[in-house]
């Protein structure tokens, strides 16, 4: 019963932050910048509250039973790890896509001669998502 309540928790802090946060913009108590910027400190306070929630977790199991191997703390990690890759990865690729986009819209309205080039920007910002998914998969490949 106390794995849901600590698995339900980091949930009701996102969206309890997030009721928070649209209100105050909606009240014009903040900025919109400042909402996405107190999102950002609660989404990385929860991502360290999941973590530390974890290791405690493993310390206990580790404690009551046989003491894991290292390959499985391992295998734990190199997920984490897969799954930080394509997610901050595909986070960078939004924002440079966010940019680039209405550029070469801008551009390609005032000379149709440069959708080809602006297109290749755009592109470009793709690619960084595609390249961190790309290491994700290596590095789950290596421990399956």
């Amino acid at each position: 019963m106390l794995e849901y309540i600590l698995m339900a928790v980091p949930a009701i802090f996102i969206a309890v932050s997030m009721v928070y946060a649209y209100k105050t913009v909606a009240v014009g108590k903040r900025t919109r910048k400042s909402a996405v910027l107190s999102q950002a400190v609660a989404f990385v306070l929860v991502s360290i509250a999941c973590l530390a929630i974890s290791l405690v977790a493993f310390a206990a199991e580790s404690e009551t039973a046989a003491a894991a191997s290292s390959s499985d703390i391992n295998m734990g990690l190199s997920m984490l790890a897969a799954g930080l890759a394509t997610g901050i990865s595909g986070i960078g690729g939004g924002i440079a896509v966010g940019g680039a986009a209405p550029a070469a819209i801008g551009a390609t309205s005032e000379d149709p001669k440069a959708f080809g080039k602006a297109l290749i920007f755009v592109a470009l910002g793709e690619g960084v998502a595609l390249y961190g998914l790309l290491v994700s998969i290596l590095i789950i490949s290596k421990f399956n």
